[in-house]
């Protein structure tokens, strides 16, 4: 998946007045697909805006092996499910820098694996607050300094969705099944809506990876219970080589998988 994200926002780029260098905020980018595809942003010549929520020494990692290979990162945390944070994040990205062009909606959170029968209400709140309401007001955020109508150069958003939007996941997370099919309407919506803004938006549904995600849910080893399912050996040597998903969705038509 990060290879698609990041040609996603590469091939923005071509034709619009661009800062000294291009800037993409990752969120949940302290470890897994999120660090993996800021290191390679990196390498792509972006500014990379590393947020995490909790785990600084991770991010903190992620930002050190930027600059040395030469890059440029700062790690700003904060809690995407909350408002107030999401704008102090963006506001932190704008000082220290630059004007925003590309934008990953990465972070999400899953829970222990159970059935509709035994979910209570916060649950629900906790995984829609982080995966659906956080991508919406980051996506607000980028879209405020993207959209040419404001004086934006235009620009990328990428929403990380899964395949479990399509397979509903039950007996396990079917509610973070149902977060990412919302997190699929709102890419197909806001792509809409933005197109003559010069924001493209895509979504791409990340199959099976070597993540930390899945202890979240109580099966570190979720991967290797099925061979069929391992797609790589882990983030960052499929971000190399191979593309992780199909895109669901592109405003412009342009294929992804390409």
């Amino acid at each position: 998946m990060p290879m698609c994200a990041i040609r996603t926002a590469t091939k923005l780029r071509s034709g619009t007045n661009s800062q000294l260098s291009d800037v993409i905020l990752i969120t949940g980018a302290s470890r897994g697909i999120g660090a993996a595809t800021a290191r390679l942003a990196a390498q792509r010549g972006y500014a990379v805006c590393v947020n995490y929520r909790r785990n600084r020494e991770a991010a903190e990692a992620v930002v050190a092996a930027i600059e040395a290979e030469g890059g440029r990162a700062r790690a700003i945390a904060a809690d995407v499910s909350i408002e107030s944070q999401v704008v102090s994040l963006f506001e932190a990205c704008d000082r220290e820098l630059g004007r925003l062009t590309a934008l990953v909606n990465n972070a999400g959170v899953l829970e222990s694996q159970t059935r509709v029968d035994s979910m209570d209400a916060a649950r629900l709140h906790r995984v829609f607050a982080t995966n659906v309401v956080g991508a919406f007001m980051c996506a607000r955020e980028a879209v405020r300094r993207m959209g040419t109508e404001r004086g934006g150069a235009g620009g990328a958003i990428v929403n990380v969705s899964s395949g479990a939007a399509r397979l509903g996941a039950p007996g396990e997370y079917v509610d973070y099944a149902a977060s990412k099919g919302a997190l699929d309407t709102l890419t197909i919506g806001l792509a809409k809506e933005v197109a003559d803004r010069g924001i493209r938006v895509n979504s791409v549904r990340a199959g099976h990876i070597y993540t930390e995600m899945h202890a979240s849910g109580g099966e570190p080893g979720r991967v290797d219970l099925d061979p069929a399912r391992v797609w790589g050996k882990h983030a960052e040597q499929d971000t190399h080589e191979r593309g992780l998903a199909r895109p669901v969705f592109a405003n412009q038509g342009m294929d992804l998988a390409r």
